[in-house]
């Protein structure tokens, strides 16, 4: 048995983990959950007692932060270049675009889709969601003009792009398409062209929906 187990629900957060396992080519075994998991999946919170995504047991260790656990892999089952190492140039940039990616740029989303989707009708609350999706957006435009080319750190792809580009795929599968640029939406294009991206699609496609 695979000593990496990642618990997925499709598109969620632990989309991160499933393409940084598929560009590292690591094997792994699946468990693909309705979202969201801590009330459909039974069980869910005796493996993850947060009842959030991912859930990744690695030798078994668990890790639940989207942003970690693909500079996790790459370092822990490398070397590989997906990760950018200490003694390179962009290494301050690489952690601060992979962190970013969860910390500035999904945060926000995920009040914006609890106070549009996630809370029954009557505690959902418009402002909150209209401010934001602001926010949101204010913070990708200024994650766009921090990069330097194509990607986010180092002239290459790497970990923090899977942080940044699942940002992004987030606020187009969710409605905010009018705070996603023309050149961050270029930029997931590019990166949805890679073939680890295309297979970890295509491993959840079977699997229940995230939303």
């Amino acid at each position: 048995m695979s000593e990496l187990h990642l618990f997925h629900c499709a598109d969620a957060r632990s989309f991160r983990a499933l393409w940084a396992l598929e560009e590292l080519g690591l094997d792994y075994q699946l468990t693909l959950m309705p979202f969201p998991p801590r009330f459909r999946f039974e069980g869910y919170k005796d493996i993850n007692p947060l009842g959030t995504v991912p859930a990744l047991i690695a030798d078994g260790a668990l890790m639940t932060e989207s942003s970690a656990i693909p500079h996790f892999l790459a370092t822990r089952y490398g070397p590989s270049d997906l990760a950018v190492a200490p003694d390179e140039a962009d290494y301050a940039r690489y952690l601060n675009f992979l962190f970013m990616g969860e910390a500035t740029l999904t945060f926000p989303q995920t009040i914006h889709l609890r106070y549009t989707r996630l809370e029954p009708a009557e505690r959902r609350v418009a402002q909150a969601a209209e401010d934001y999706a602001q926010w949101f957006g204010s913070r990708l435009r200024n994650a766009e003009a921090m990069m330097h080319g194509d990607f986010a750190a180092a002239g290459r792809f790497t970990m923090a792009d899977v942080s940044v580009g699942y940002a992004v795929m987030l606020a187009l599968s969710i409605g905010l398409d009018e705070q996603v640029t023309p050149g961050m939406a270029a930029y997931l294009e590019r990166l949805s062209q890679r073939e680890g991206f295309k297979r970890a699609k295509a491993k959840q496609a079977s699997g229940p929906s995230a939303v």
